[in-house]
């Protein structure tokens, strides 16, 4: 399985990382894709990103978790 993240804007629909000049790279393992979204949130929440939700493969982890600070 890959684990990767689902983008999403306030409305919840879902971003295209193409359409906003990010790639979200697949990762091995939850902690991996976790490691990237903590290096990577500030510029997908400049870029329109307001929400993310973490999958392994088809099935979704958890999310979505808002980006912004309560």
């Amino acid at each position: 399985m890959t684990w990767h993240w689902r983008l999403e804007d306030s409305s919840g629909a879902a971003v295209q990382p193409s359409s906003i000049g990010v790639e979200v790279p697949g990762a091995d393992n939850q902690g991996d894709a976790e490691s990237w979204l903590g290096e990577n949130w500030r510029e997908l929440l400049d870029k329109g990103v307001a929400t993310v939700t973490l999958f392994d493969g088809d099935d979704e982890v958890y999310g979505p978790m808002g980006l912004a600070a309560p």
